[in-house]
């Protein structure tokens, strides 16, 4: 069996959790910038501007952050309230340190695949491409 044959998990799952551990290292502030459109995303709506929020994940703002292959959940006060985070991993447009704005960006799903059938079986993608987020 040839390297050909291996179909590999997406790596998203693991780039957002290694630059949110790089971030607390470095004594950022973790934050998700998420597409809030997509299906199987639940956050306050209220918080939600232009299809997108911003969540903080430091150890000090989401409780029980569960940061799995498939879904990011986690309880975060919002407005001294708090709420239930339900993110699927395709959701995530972004991982960065608020400070210093630095992370990663993932190119959003294309256009003509309905969000449904994308977390059921997203495309295939290439290498992630990097840049500096603003």
């Amino acid at each position: 069996m040839g390297s050909d044959d291996i179909e590999a998990s997406s790596n998203r799952p693991y780039l957002i959790r290694a630059i949110r551990d790089w971030a607390i290292d470095n004594h950022l502030t973790p934050q998700l910038l998420v597409n809030a459109t997509i299906s199987g995303v639940e956050v306050p709506s209220e918080f939600v501007e232009n299809g997108q929020i911003v969540l903080n994940v430091s150890p000090h703002a989401a409780d029980n952050l569960d940061m799995g292959n498939d879904f990011i959940s986690f309880s975060a006060r919002f407005q001294g309230v708090s709420r239930s985070v339900i993110v699927p991993v395709s959701a995530v447009i972004a991982v960065f340190g608020r400070e210093s704005r630095q992370g990663m960006s993932f190119e959003d799903l294309p256009e003509d695949i309905e969000a449904d059938e994308a977390l059921n079986d997203p495309p295939a993608r290439g290498k992630p491409h990097l840049k500096l987020v603003d």
